[in-house]
């Protein structure tokens, strides 16, 4: 039987408890890191500013996308929410740098522990950009064109996960994909471009598939349809391009750095020869 979306759909079908649960925890995340934040310009490090502005716009983005109801039908509503939740929110928070700000904030021994996790294989595999990218746009696609959609609406448990998926997901892609964090490693400029143009063309024939046929045990009207697949394609550029020029810009600034470093040592007096030489 297809499943029938009346109205517009919380996380979990619930708009009451695990909304305002999900409010709660990016509400409590953002202010222990404007707190953290502050702590570290009080004993004298530098920390920008701009870094608080991105924490609490992503922090307001969850909380929006869990606790507001979107405009249009149930389908575009949802999309305005997968939006927010999946790929605007997370870059965000990616931009806010919070993996630095943990690592500033913790004593020596567990900064150290931290910065062993991170520099695990594990870590270094899950924060790999392909990895990030199949596990954001796969995870799009086994939602969207199999009955996993009409089967998470029915459970609220699943819909839960997906939820979570969904934000996690995205913030991997994020964080692999602008490198401001301590990663496990660098990549290429040119691999993660090639990655945010490949998860990006698959984002938009997704968008263009649901344009065509809702997912698999659902209706939706046709205009809804419509509506919600203009959200995921043209939201969704907008958001992509928002990562690439935050991908160029750090590209930008580390070529600068690099270029300041050889042209101080290439200033630099050579060292005088030992006397007796």
């Amino acid at each position: 039987m297809n499943a029938e979306l009346t109205g517009h759909q919380h996380l979990a079908g619930q708009p009451g408890t695990l909304a305002l649960l999900v409010a709660g925890i990016a509400l409590t995340g953002g202010v222990a890191q404007l707190l953290a934040a502050a702590r570290l310009r009080r004993r004298g490090d530098r920390w920008p500013y701009a870094r608080d502005v991105c924490c609490a716009a992503g922090a307001a983005a969850l909380t929006a996308g869990a606790l507001a109801t979107p405009p249009g039908g149930p389908f575009t509503a949802h999309m305005t929410q997968h939006l927010v939740t999946g790929m605007a929110a997370p870059l965000l928070l990616a931009l806010g740098r919070p993996v630095t700000l943990v690592l500033r904030s913790l004593p020596p021994p567990s900064h150290r522990r931290l910065l062993a996790v991170l520099r695990s294989r594990p870590a270094a595999v899950l924060a790999h950009p392909v990895t990030a990218a199949l596990l954001d746009v796969g995870g799009l696609w086994l939602l969207y064109r199999t009955p996993l959609f009409a089967a998470a609406h029915e459970r609220p448990w699943l819909s839960a996960l997906v939820h979570v998926h969904v934000f996690t997901a995205g913030l991997l892609l994020s964080v692999a994909l602008c490198a401001l964090d301590p990663p496990a490693r660098r990549h290429g400029t040119a691999l993660k471009a090639a990655v945010l143009v490949g998860a990006g063309g698959a984002h938009s024939v997704l968008a263009k598939t649901l344009y065509a046929a809702p997912p698999p045990g659902t209706r939706f009207a046709p205009g809804d349809l419509a509506a919600g697949a203009e959200v995921m394609y043209y939201g969704g550029d907008l958001v992509e391009i928002a990562l690439a020029v935050a991908v160029a810009l750090h590209w930008y600034t580390a070529g600068g750095r690099r270029l300041a470093r050889e042209r101080r040592r290439a200033a630099a007096p050579p060292a005088s020869a030992p006397y007796g030489q």
